[in-house]
């Protein structure tokens, strides 16, 4: 984190700790990613409600991302479920984004996780939430299409574009080779991602 900071002080890190817990222990977790690790923002799971996100909401200046359709194939074992007691019976996954979106996100200061292995549902949470920042993970390693995932959660609406979107890839960078090259294999890599990504943003900001 110290080299992180001295070396791209502009670039925020995201502490993907995945974080959920009741309100006393989530307080010293939100001290925890904030303070001592000095994170621009954190991962958490919102299954235990909003006070299990609250604490992290009285940093102002950081962000916290809520798990709400993962790119893990056992993600369908809960967000996929439809929710009977809730108005028009949305999908968990549906019903995280809306929270989000709307009475959670009281500073504005949440956003959204999205596995990119789901490019329909990245479609889905986009209309759902249309200002808040997706973090996707999958692209890589996970089999996720960085051009379908990018269509997918950055789209002009009118003449705006909707809020926006990191695309994290780690494994197919860390381990594009396993020899004595493996620091230039991972910024080579990297940079192609980049270059993937960064042509089909302009693609999708460009389209009527």
């Amino acid at each position: 984190m110290r080299h992180m900071k001295a070396v791209a002080p502009q670039v925020p890190v995201i502490l993907d700790a995945k974080r959920g817990d009741i309100g006393s222990t989530a307080e010293q977790y939100a001290i925890e990613a904030f303070e001592r690790y000095g994170a621009d923002a954190v991962t958490l799971s919102p299954f235990m409600g909003f006070d299990s996100v609250q604490p992290y909401l009285k940093y102002h200046g950081k962000g916290a991302f809520l798990l709400c359709r993962t790119s893990n194939p056992g993600g369908d074992d809960l967000q996929n479920q439809r929710l009977a007691s809730v108005e028009g019976q949305p999908l968990l996954y549906e019903h995280v984004a809306r929270l989000a979106q709307g009475p959670w996100n009281l500073n504005g200061q949440l956003g959204l996780v999205v596995g990119a292995t789901y490019p329909a549902e990245i479609e889905r949470v986009r209309e759902l939430a249309p200002t808040l920042p997706l973090l996707i993970p999958g692209v890589g390693a996970q089999g996720g299409d960085a051009v379908a995932t990018v269509r997918a959660g950055l789209r002009r609406v009118g003449d705006d574009t909707t809020g926006p979107i990191i695309v994290n890839s780690s494994r197919a960078i860390l381990y594009a080779s396993a020899g004595d090259d493996f620091a230039q294999a991972a910024r080579r890599e990297a940079e192609r991602t980049r270059d993937l990504l960064n042509a089909a943003a302009q693609q999708a900001e460009g389209a009527p």
